[in-house]
């Protein structure tokens, strides 16, 4: 078996900055970490991988000292590391990483074919949770997001189960091989990375690969040219002004109080009264 991990290096979103003039997120100065989602992608992997052999190669894009963030999941017992690095590659946004990213994952699959492909749900950096997504369309694999277990791995039938989060429960998805899937966080805890991990990974070379490495066929399709999103303005949230409202209970009756302030919100929320009873008959 073979499974390519999508991992990202993030600023630690503790001391996260804006630039005022470009709205991009500034990095310098500012603590690197591995995207804390994507550990729960790169735990189970290895779980598989401890369960049926084979490999897992973990794969980033971004700047050089993302090696950092690949060193730290060889400790943990991925098998191999690729950095997807280059200048031209700056500034992409989620489109052009998906595209970048899945031109990688095709020359992976070169060297040894590609089972799975596990990334974290999103990253704390940009929220969007489009880049798995984006790569599964992109290689034409099957999709399984927002994943909080894994139920069964028929490496002979090429079958995969799983049990998918949604909002109305829990899902059970049968599928066939390969896939991506993106992990739902707390679906699993990072093990901790043992001594001979640790020696590996300081010795372990990281490969690193330029645009023509990874396999890119159109340059426009990558950083800036291949980024369609603009960035007008960053803000934080304006807090609100209004003062809760306050039902006083000692004094009157709980079904007075629950009866006033359901005819508060039913005078604001016009609409809302008939939707609600609508949800209740049916």
């Amino acid at each position: 078996m073979h499974i390519v991990v999508c991992i990202k290096q993030v600023p630690d979103s503790a001391q996260i900055r804006v630039h005022p003039v470009t709205n991009t997120i500034m990095r310098q100065g500012v603590p690197a970490i591995v995207n804390p989602y994507d550990l729960f992608a790169l735990e189970e992997a290895l779980r598989l991988k401890d369960r049926f052999g084979g490999r897992v190669t973990v794969l980033c894009m971004g700047p050089p000292q993302a090696e950092e963030a690949l060193r730290k999941c060889l400790s943990f017992g991925a098998t191999d590391a690729i950095l997807v690095t280059d200048r031209a590659f700056a500034g992409a946004d989620t489109l052009a990483t998906s595209y970048a990213l899945a031109s990688a994952i095709k020359v992976i699959g070169q060297e040894q074919h590609v089972d799975l492909v596990f990334t974290g749900k999103q990253t704390i950096d940009g929220d969007t949770a489009q880049v798995g997504p984006g790569v599964a369309k992109r290689l034409g694999m099957n999709l399984l997001t927002y994943v909080s277990r894994i139920v069964e791995v028929d490496l002979d039938a090429r079958r995969l189960k799983v049990e998918r989060r949604a909002e109305g429960g829990v899902q059970l998805l049968d599928t066939t091989l390969p896939s991506l899937i993106t992990m739902l966080e707390g679906s699993n805890e990072m093990r901790f990375a043992t001594m001979d991990d640790m020696l590996r990974a300081a010795r372990c070379p990281v490969r690193k690969w330029n645009k023509e490495q990874a396999g890119i066929e159109d340059l426009t399709k990558i950083g800036l040219k291949g980024s369609p999103t603009i960035v007008s303005k960053v803000f934080g949230p304006t807090p609100r002004s209004e003062k809760a409202d306050v039902q006083a209970v000692a004094d009157s009756n709980v079904n007075d109080v629950c009866l006033n302030l359901l005819e508060k919100i039913f005078t604001q929320h016009p609409t809302l009264e008939e939707e609600t009873i609508e949800r209740l008959s049916a």
